[in-house]
Formats: structure tokens, C-alpha cells, sequence
């Protein structure tokens, strides 16, 4: 498959990603199937041009897979399970997945668990039914993401990512990341995956506090409407997940780096010196 063709199925893909909720979620309004479907669009054209275009822009990993291909395969994961979940509940229904989520949520039902935590964090006053609801689709969420990150360790773990044998460019993979600046290129990677490696841990935690503080400011969120609770639930379980895989190819990357050079340094030492005449 050609670079332009392949840029035309990324594109494809993430549209019909974007549609997916709407299109599976009941009483979809005409204005929200309309907003979605312009989002779909320029979603979609975005990831066009990005991978289209001879030189990087914003995408990392582009030219690193599976990396990209394993977190868009989780997001969407996670949000077909979330709008299936709510598909069901809201005919009645909810199946195995409504049972296997409910039982996430009762294990994830401890102090200071980031799901109770994002329960806690919504208005007072809402329905017992939805707040069960919340914690069900936030625990499968959740629980999904946690596995994604397992198969992106044990990728790495097996050699498949990155693939032996193949060269990492640096530029290309990570355009924002400026080698030239600052201090050392490993140091600067492992600082920087230390800092994604962090952030993905707090933010589990710290998310549902800005929510609750931001509703002192704005109206609350509460998930109250479907699409939203898809959505919000998909993004806050996928963020802190995301930034930590990010942290950890980051890391991977400053070894692969690390060892380059140790590989150079060996074969230089290797290499005889020439022998110095008897007259020099």
C-alpha cells in the first residue's frame, strides 16, 4: 500500500472512530449527529496531512509502530465498550458487559480508589442508578486501559517494539523534541519520560479534584447525558495511561541511544592504531 493510501486509511479509520459513539448510542439528536460528524471530519483530515506530509508535525511515533497503532486500538476499545455498556443499560439490558463492569466497580469500591474518587468528585443530589452507572463505566475504562499498558510492556518486553533491526529516528518520531538543546539527549529523554511517568500516575487521582473545583466556576459535569459520559470516561481513563506508555517508549528510546553509543565507543576502541615509524 502506497504512503498516500495509507494516510487515506488512517484518516478513514479515525473518522469512523469519532462516529462510532453516535452511531451506536440511542436518541441522538440531529445537532449533536451534525457537530459529530464535523469533528469526524476534521479528525480525519488532521491525521491526513500529518501522515501524508513528507516531514513530521505533531503526531509522535509516526514511523514507530506499533506504538501509535496499540493506544488508538485502546481508545477505541474503550469507548466501544463504554457506548455498548450504555446502549444496553438504557434498553434494559445490559448483558455480560453490564455484569462484568459492575463487578470492576465494586473491587474498584475502596477509599481513595481513583473511580470512587471521580464519583465523589460529581454534584450531589444526582440518582443512585447513574452514580453506579459512573462507577461502572469508569472501572471498566479503567481496567481496560491498565491491560493496554500491559500489552504495550510485554511488546517491548518481546522485542517487537522497537522492531529489531530496525533504525529509530529520532526527528522523525519525536518532531517537538529538540536534541540540540539543553543537556545531554539521554539524560534530557529519561528526565522527560520521568516527569510523563509521573503525571500518569497523578492524574488519576488529581483529575477528579479539578472536576470538582471546576464546578464552583462553570455548570458541573455530572455524565448525565450519554455521549458525554462515553467521552469523558474514555479520555480520563486513557490520558494518564497514555502519558505513561509515552514515558516509558521515551525511556526506551534514551537506551536505545545509550547503547548506540556504547556500541560506536567499543568499535572505535576495537580498531588498531597504525604503527608509528621508527624515523616519525
Amino acid at each position: 500500500m502506497s504512503h498516500v493510501a495509507q494516510s487515506f486509511l488512517r484518516g478513514l479509520l479515525v473518522a469512523a472512530f469519532v462516529l462510532l459513539p453516535a452511531m451506536l448510542l440511542p436518541a441522538i439528536s440531529q445537532d449533536v449527529a451534525q457537530a459529530a460528524t464535523l469533528i469526524a471530519l476534521i479528525s480525519a483530515a488532521v491525521v491526513m496531512a500529518e501522515y501524508a506530509a513528507a516531514y513530521p508535525g505533531l503526531i509522535e511515533f509516526r514511523d514507530a509502530k506499533p506504538y501509535n497503532r496499540l493506544r488508538f486500538g485502546m481508545l477505541v476499545a474503550v469507548v466501544l465498550a463504554l457506548a455498548l455498556l450504555q446502549r444496553g443499560l438504557e434498553s434494559g439490558d445490559g448483558g455480560a458487559l453490564g455484569a462484568t463492569a459492575l463487578w470492576l466497580a465494586s473491587a474498584f469500591d475502596f477509599s481513595f480508589s481513583p473511580i470512587r474518587l471521580l464519583v465523589l468528585s460529581l454534584p450531589q443530589g444526582l440518582p443512585v442508578e447513574h452514580l453506579l452507572n459512573v462507577m461502572a463505566s469508569a472501572a471498566l475504562a479503567f481496567v481496560m486501559c491498565f491491560v493496554g499498558l500491559l500489552v504495550f510492556i510485554g511488546a517491548m518486553a518481546t522485542g517487537y517494539w522497537p522492531a529489531k533491526g530496525s533504525s529509530f529516528n529520532v526527528w522523525i518520531n519525536l518532531p517537538n523534541f529538540d536534541p540540540t538543546k539543553g543537556v545531554d539527549v539521554v539524560q534530557r529523554l529519561e528526565r522527560d519520560a520521568q516527569i510523563n511517568g509521573l503525571l500518569g500516575l497523578v492524574l488519576p487521582f488529581s483529575l477528579p479534584v479539578l472536576l470538582h473545583l471546576s464546578s464552583l466556576l462553570v455548570q458541573p459535569i455530572t455524565f448525565e447525558v450519554g455521549l458525554t459520559l462515553v467521552w469523558g470516561l474514555a479520555f480520563w481513563a486513557f490520558i494518564p495511561f497514555s502519558l505513561i506508555m509515552r514515558g516509558i517508549a521515551m525511556y526506551r528510546v534514551a537506551q536505545l541511544i545509550r547503547l548506540q553509543r556504547r556500541r560506536i565507543a567499543e568499535e572505535e576502541a576495537a580498531v588498531p592504531l597504525p604503527a608509528r615509524s621508527a624515523y616519525s
